[in-house]
């Protein structure tokens, strides 16, 4: 597979950079935990969900009730990002606080796939196991289907849920093996009713709360909704003026409120973090394979509150996600912000909270994000790379997005495009001819770092 950098199209030196900072250490051993009131970390990650498709976000017709609480109760993300604009790439880093292109898994990948994530990889729930972290994967994984790959391999002591996308059978895609439902390494339901998926990952997930109410546990809540093919439960259908992808969003808001309430009767509001979110943008503009049936239409997808772009790209649409953060008595309540974060800021600030050491033997690209979601302080954040697959296509500094337009058959034809994403969120006033001093300098800021990250992957 030809692979193309930045490096490869933009015709200036590379200048010295400093690359993130290089952080963290090999797999860790689990130790005697002393301390028995260690936080617990609830992570609420939907498939495809859109930035707009919440009330809190702006939706006009879907109804959040729950979500809509949750982000009253603690802090609402308005520049809020994911690694990557799809699936795969995008779980892991949100699990390794790595850039894909360090996990190894910079596209997605399909059933019988021979990679996934790397045993070399720490996990979230890996290092939260130096403090004997209960731990459990419900729902959507999607970092390789062979045993090894299998979240119980990864640092989780359970699973339940589908090894990758529910579109990932025929007439969807073309594979001989079957989308199976599993419990640890084991299918145990094929074919899969994907009407009760939802209200099944909440049911397992209540349960873990409940039996691990004692200790502190880690829960990776994955929907595999609303990801196509959409199913909604008996329960929501016909439930939102929105229509079936409607029902399928109510549902998810009728999950997180389960999983709030559940809290607050066992006394655990105050020691749990919550976060919701989504592994990427909107699936719009879907492939003709998808359309092999009538079950699905090109309008079961979620929208982007006008933001440019979608699913696969490196306009905001494509990575500008929600991100509701909730811990009453620590997080305050009644926050809105639009300082930058990113998923990859999830895996130092759970380590950290833990008082887990940040690995040193490899470069983590989060940050620590505590002191923001306290109010204490802006985000640390001040800058993001966005890649697709193996290219470092758009930078964000600050208020200021830079955007590149590969020409690959003919590289000096390859355009730029700035953006103020203050001014200008939905990436319409390319303003690059108006400020070439800083198009020149975030465009060497953007070849270093990509050269850089290269190199440390030879």
């Amino acid at each position: 597979m030809k692979k193309y950098s930045v490096v490869h199209f933009l015709t200036m030196s590379v200048a010295t950079g400093a690359l993130v900072a290089s952080c963290s250490s090999a797999k860790t051993q689990p130790t005697e935990d002393n301390n028995k009131h260690s936080p617990n970390f609830i992570i609420l990650f939907a498939d495809d969900l859109g930035y707009g498709d919440l009330a809190c976000y702006g939706h006009p017709t879907i109804k959040t009730p729950n979500l809509d609480k949750m982000a009253s109760e603690g802090i609402r993300l308005t520049s809020f990002y994911v690694a990557a604009p799809s699936c795969t790439p995008s779980r892991a880093s949100l699990l390794t606080g790595r850039l894909p292109m360090r996990t190894g898994l910079p596209r997605v990948i399909g059933p019988e796939a021979s990679i996934g994530l790397p045993a070399s990889e720490i996990t979230i729930a890996e290092a939260l196991k130096e403090k004997r972290y209960a731990t459990m994967c419900i729902g959507k994984w999607h970092l390789g289907d062979q045993e090894k790959f299998n979240p119980v391999n990864n640092g989780f002591d359970e699973y339940y849920g589908l090894l990758y996308s529910n579109d990932m059978q025929p007439p969807w895609v073309n594979t001989d093996k079957p989308l199976a439902l599993y419990h640890n390494t084991e299918a145990i339901e094929h074919p899969v009713i994907q009407q009760t998926l939802t209200k099944r990952y909440t049911e397992w997930g209540t349960k873990f709360i409940r039996t691990h109410a004692d200790k502190p546990f880690f829960l990776y809540l994955a929907y595999s909704m609303p990801h196509v093919p959409i199913f909604a439960s008996d329960e929501f259908k016909g439930h939102s003026r929105a229509g079936e992808y409607g029902d399928v969003i109510e549902e998810i808001d009728w999950s997180v409120g389960q999983i709030l309430a559940t809290l607050k009767e066992l006394g655990l509001d105050e020691r749990t973090m919550v976060v919701f979110s989504s592994d990427n943008g909107p699936w719009q503009e879907m492939p003709d394979r998808m359309f092999g049936n009538d079950s699905v239409q090109p309008w079961d997808c979620g929208n982007t509150a006008g933001l440019r772009g979608h699913k696969h790209l490196t306009f905001d649409g494509g990575q500008r996600v929600p991100g509701i953060f909730r811990w009453p008595g620590t997080i305050p309540a009644g926050q809105v912000s639009a300082d930058m974060a990113s998923t990859l800021d999830i895996f130092p600030t759970l380590l950290s909270l833990a008082d887990i050491s940040i690995p040193e033997d490899r470069v983590i690209d989060g940050v620590n994000i505590i002191d923001f979601l306290e109010g204490k302080t802006p985000s640390p954040v001040h800058q993001f790379y966005f890649y697709r697959h193996e290219m470092l296509q758009a930078y964000r500094r600050d208020s200021w997005k830079l955007r590149y337009l590969p020409n690959e058959k003919n590289p000096e034809k390859s355009t730029l495009q700035l953006f103020n994403m203050d001014s200008d969120p939905y990436e319409m006033y390319n303003r690059a001819k108006e400020f070439p001093e800083k198009v020149e300098e975030m465009t060497r800021t953007m070849s270093d770092f990509d050269e850089q990250l290269r190199e440390s992957l030879q």
